[in-house]
């Protein structure tokens, strides 16, 4: 976990430690949490599938699955309620 103030660089030490690991060959995906509203945030980090819900003509790839092996950075997580700060924590295991 990496804390500080906004605009201290919490991205740019985590792509840093990205690079020292053994996923540094996987995508490194920065999520900022507060820049979704809730209603969406679900389909924006797990995706979803065509005819999941009225206007999902297509696929949609979720952050999770686009970090494929990688490093997904949730940036600003705190912003987001507590329900789904832990579905967000449940998913990641």
């Amino acid at each position: 976990m990496i804390t500080g103030e906004t605009g201290t660089g919490k991205e740019l030490a985590a792509q840093e430690i990205h690079k020292q690991t053994a996923r540094h060959k996987h995508p490194f995906v920065p999520v900022n949490c507060s820049e979704f509203p809730e209603s969406l945030f679900e389909s924006e980090l797990f995706g979803y599938e065509r005819g999941t819900f009225t206007g999902a003509d297509r696929r949609r790839e979720g952050r999770f699955e686009e970090a494929n092996n990688g490093t997904i950075f949730l940036d600003k997580i705190t912003e987001m309620p507590l329900a789904m700060q832990a579905a967000v924590i449940a998913a990641g295991k």
